[in-house]
């Protein structure tokens, strides 16, 4: 695909066909991530991720309990509160891949730098035909000393973007974009 057809097309996909990702899609997926700009060039992030569908199930429960437990039932939140209260919801939408991407410090920049990061993995999976959608639902839980204990995980990382990926069942159609807002100056 050209460029801005990636840059169009890419849509949040929440419904996968059972196709599984390979490990080396998921490679090359990420060595794209890695060729985002980052501040003096820091760098600063590592990624983990599965293809083993039971385990990000698993994962899905486990992260779905913690919300219910701690995910507020009134204010500007309420409405996500009712989605995860759905028994049928499931956080990572049975996707067959997740990548997490972390900031390795929390040095400025840093999670912005992982950001730019995470944006080219998932145009690069739209080049491949894979669908992608960043979780943010999930940073509460990966976030848990706990939970990266028991992933293994690098205490001192900070999660910054949980992203699913799979082939989709259909491509959603665009929601549309506002106009933006442009503020010439001299």
């Amino acid at each position: 695909m050209e460029l801005m057809e990636v840059i169009r097309d890419r849509r949040a996909v929440r419904d996968f066909s059972n196709q599984p990702v390979s490990q080396s899609t998921v490679q090359d997926l990420i060595q794209a991530a890695v060729l985002a700009p980052s501040a003096m060039n820091r760098q600063p992030w590592a990624f983990a991720a599965s293809i083993d569908r039971a385990f990000i199930e698993s994962m899905a429960a486990h992260a779905r309990d913690f919300l219910l437990k701690h995910f507020p039932a009134s204010g500007p939140e309420s409405e996500l509160r009712s989605m995860i209260e759905n028994p049928e919801f499931v956080l990572f939408y049975h996707a067959p891949a997740l990548v997490l991407v972390f900031a390795t410090s929390d040095a400025t920049q840093d999670a912005e730098d992982c950001c730019l990061a995470a944006q080219n993995l998932m145009l690069a999976a739209r080049d491949k035909g894979i669908g992608s959608c960043w979780i943010g639902l999930a940073r509460p839980w990966l976030s848990q000393l706990a939970t990266k204990e028991e992933l293994d995980l690098k205490l001192h990382y900070r999660i910054v973007a949980p992203i699913v990926l799979g082939y989709p069942r259909e491509w959603p159609e665009s929601h549309g974009r506002k106009e933006p807002e442009i503020h010439w100056i001299r």
